[in-house]
């Protein structure tokens, strides 16, 4: 097989990279280090760095703006108090919320991986093979083509700073997919194993975790989130230093469970609240991470590129705690109803976009089409008839602006191994802008039910019809995409087998039976 990059096969050229490693100790600092940035300004005025460091838009990326996507992972639309939340307290996603065009009626995937493997190529999940989050059904096809390799291909500086999730053996590595900087956890969350490929490094934990940054694991120090978006603001500094327009990925892996807190002084707001004690930990982890969102959002104050910086706010799916306040929705995380899909999605570029609500219907696959719009940057006429989804650019200008009518396709894939061909109607559902069919049984009006709590399957047969004959055009056509389904993965997780061959160490026996890829093919007793 081709080892090129996806988008250099699609172009025929090769595209740039830049190396922006760092030394193991630089991130051995317990938090954002004010004394590092006291004495990166002090070297600044003595040694006369170019100004251009302190003027308002780089030459570089005047006219292009950066863009900071935050992909949080299994937070829910009503993990926001601006969103309704009596006892939880967001401060800074509400002041990112009431700059922000905010685009209330935004589907994404059941779970993590498929919303990301949406996110990065336009297209559902299932046509780049991505029908799980483990036994390898969550690598990303090596035949897709990424939007970082798009902005790259654009001149934009690319980083990824959290959970990638798309594929840990190397070929699928964020690093040979479009990202320039990596620094990432292993599998689907910090500390994980699993038969095949899928895993982190051995016994890694939310409190300094050792992190994989471009190829090299470094110890670091602190909460698993504090440590990304520090790592993240640091980088984004070097960019702008560089006067070169960037594209920042930045995706903690919180609240995913384990609920792990950061800390008592995180927890105390939400004790004796009448919550258990992984509500409480939930909770806890949310108000950290809505504090580094403060961090990075007053850092691009400082630098003073607000004005030229997209900044995002989305979550992969609905959230995973049950009984928490949920804007009254049904369900949550691993169901197609609208507690597991519907998340939020705010968009502020300041003086560009008016605050407010945006009602027409967008998806993760509107994504890429709206940031290659954003940043100017070509896709290929080999990948453009590919894309499903729609810029969203006319929406964010234009609050007012007509929509057309589309169908959204939700499934939750996690059939058995082998077992597609039972799976055509379980945990499924499609939807246009007005009414979802679900499991091919279910019809609900969003518009006057979005509780989704009134079947009116035999008042609209029309519709019942339409629905069910796009549903089965698009099955038809996905399952030649399902390439993952029947992998073998490796006896060892890459991410344990490289952390090993630096700092050595090996599996023991109980290990190597939970990684074995045997088990991916082995009903469970």
């Amino acid at each position: 097989m081709d080892s090129r990059p996806a988008l250099e096969r699609a172009v025929g050229r090769p595209t740039a990279r830049a190396n922006g490693r760092a030394p193991a100790e630089f991130f051995h600092r317990p938090d954002w280090c004010p004394l590092w940035w006291f004495v990166l300004f002090a070297a600044t005025c003595w040694f006369g760095l170019p100004q251009e460091l302190f003027a308002g838009e780089t030459t570089a990326a005047a006219g292009r703006p950066n863009i900071v996507l935050i992909l949080t992972d299994d937070q829910g639309y009503g993990e926001i108090s601006a969103h309704g939340n009596p006892i939880l307290r967001t401060p800074h996603l509400d002041r990112l919320h009431a700059a922000s065009a905010r685009l209330t009626d935004f589907t994404v995937s059941p779970t993590c991986a498929p919303t990301r493997a949406a996110l990065m190529t336009g297209r559902h999940e299932f046509r780049s093979g991505v029908t799980h989050t483990i036994y390898e059904r969550e690598r990303l096809s090596l035949k897709a083509v990424t939007i970082a390799e798009v902005l790259r291909s654009a001149g934009y500086a690319t980083g990824i700073f959290g959970k990638w999730h798309l594929g840990d053996e190397d070929a699928y590595q964020p690093g040979r997919r479009g990202f320039d900087e990596t620094f990432i956890h292993g599998g689907g969350g910090i500390g994980q194993t699993f038969p095949g490929s899928c895993g982190d490094a051995p016994d890694n934990g939310y409190f300094d975790p050792a992190i994989l940054h471009n190829g090299r694991f470094v110890r670091t120090r602190g909460y698993c989130t504090d440590v990304f978006f520090r790592r993240a603001v640091e980088w984004m500094a070097a960019q702008r230093t560089a006067g070169r327009p960037f594209f920042a990925y930045v995706t903690p892996n919180v609240p995913h469970d384990p609920f792990i807190s950061p800390g008592p002084e995180w927890e105390h707001p939400y004790l004796d609240r009448g919550l258990g004690t992984n509500a409480v930990a939930y909770y806890a982890m949310i108000a950290n991470l809505d504090f580094n969102v403060g961090r990075l959002l007053d850092q691009l104050e400082r630098e003073h590129i607000a004005t030229n910086t997209v900044v995002i706010f989305l979550t992969d799916n609905g959230h995973s705690v049950p009984g928490l306040f949920n804007a009254g929705m049904r369900a949550a995380k691993g169901t197609v109803y609208q507690g597991g899909v519907r998340v939020p999605s705010f968009w502020r570029w300041p003086g560009r976009w008016e605050p407010g609500d945006r009602p027409q219907m967008a998806a993760h696959v509107d994504v890429f089409p709206t940031l290659a719009e954003l940043a100017g940057a070509p896709v290929p006429d080999t990948v453009r008839p590919l894309l499903e989804g729609h810029s969203l650019v006319p929406a964010l200008e234009n609050p007012r602006v007509p929509w057309p009518d589309r169908v959204l396709v939700s499934h939750l894939g996690r059939w058995k191994t082998g077992g597609v061909a039972d799976a055509k109607f379980t945990h499924a559902a499609i939807r246009n802008t007005r009414f979802k069919l679900v499991n091919n049984v279910e019809l609900y009006d969003l518009q006057s039910d979005p509780a989704e709590s009134r079947n009116v399957l035999d008042a609209h047969p029309q519709v019942v019809s339409d629905l069910r004959a796009a549903y089965d055009r698009w099955w038809a056509e996905i399952l030649p995409n399902l390439e993952n389904e029947l992998a073998r993965g490796p006896a060892i997780n890459p991410f344990k087998a490289r952390y090993w061959a630096q700092f050595g160490g090996g599996p023991t026996e109980a290990l190597l039976r939970r990684m074995d890829p045997e088990r991916k093919f082995t009903p469970a007793p």
